[in-house]
């Protein structure tokens, strides 16, 4: 799989994060023309931007930036001289792009009405999605891609398993099991979010018993309950999913699309003979 249309679109539908690299700018001799693009995820590399120096390079801020998590673009100038260990003499742009990058690793507790809703919404965002329940029975037949679904009798024994900073959402057919838990999530406390389906009514005989459990009152206000935008009103299950999964997303998209600190300009990254047409 050498080009990288068809490689970028396998990896976005296996989930799998990587980063387009675009040479956007050139002067003088280099390997390859602007447009020129490749693919590079964690293990592998897909079509070429012209060999070298300049694609080692270029595989290491990617991977660099995959290794971060970067959600952001990148733009870098090289000089295809003795420095790059490149005879070229000429100057190229490069575009680095990150492609699948998931926002959040996200545990669904309860595959009832609401659960049903929610999990179709979450599954067409860059989200990973554990769905989560001992009742097999109750899942639909076709589950999203990009859903893990776990049919478990101890549902409180897969907390264990969730990667730290992880969106928790709870919503079981049984308030004993959400209670425990509500606990076991507080007692790891290493989550990005955790709501708790239910009224303000359930919220304090929740925090009742947690807090004879030795939870505090800073651990209790991580809990989200009632959860979900108070703007969107409605009863019904699609009405209450999509309040949740806006909280979802306003949560993990917070600072999404901000410019990195201390990015430059493109203009900036041109040579002198080309910026003055730039800017």
């Amino acid at each position: 799989m050498n080009n990288w249309i068809s490689a970028l679109a396998h990896l976005q539908d296996s989930g799998e994060p990587c980063v387009l690299v675009t040479i956007i700018e050139e002067l003088g001799s280099t390997p390859r023309n602007a447009g020129s693009k490749m693919v590079i995820s964690a293990a592998q590399t897909f079509d070429t931007i012209g060999g070298g120096h300049l694609e080692y390079k270029a595989m290491q801020i990617a991977r660099d930036m995959l290794a971060c998590g970067q959600q952001t673009t990148h733009l870098e100038r090289f000089s295809l001289g003795a420095s790059l260990g490149q005879c070229c003499g000429g100057v190229t742009v490069l575009l680095f792009e990150p492609m699948g990058q998931v926002q959040a690793q996200i545990a669904v507790f309860g595959a009832g009405h609401v659960g049903r809703a929610l999990v179709p919404l979450l599954a067409s965002l860059p989200c990973r999605v554990r769905w989560i329940d001992s009742r097999e029975q109750e899942f639909p037949e076709h589950i999203p891609q990009g859903v893990r679904k776990i049919v478990s009798e101890e549902p409180v024994d897969e907390i264990a398993d969730l990667p730290a900073g992880s969106y928790c959402i709870v919503m079981t057919h049984n308030h004993a099991l959400d209670l425990e838990l509500s606990a076991a999530l507080l007692k790891r406390n290493d989550f990005a979010y955790f709501g708790l389906i239910g009224s303000k009514t359930k919220r304090v005989k929740f925090e009742h018993r947690l807090r004879d459990r030795g939870f505090d009152a800073a651990q209790l206000q991580r809990m989200r309950c009632p959860m979900g935008l108070t703007e969107v009103k409605g009863k019904l299950p699609v009405e209450i999913a999509i309040s949740i999964a806006g909280e979802i997303i306003a949560t993990y998209n917070a600072h999404f699309g901000q410019h990195a600190a201390g990015a430059e300009p493109i203009a900036k990254l041109l040579p002198a003979s080309r910026r003055s047409q730039a800017i």
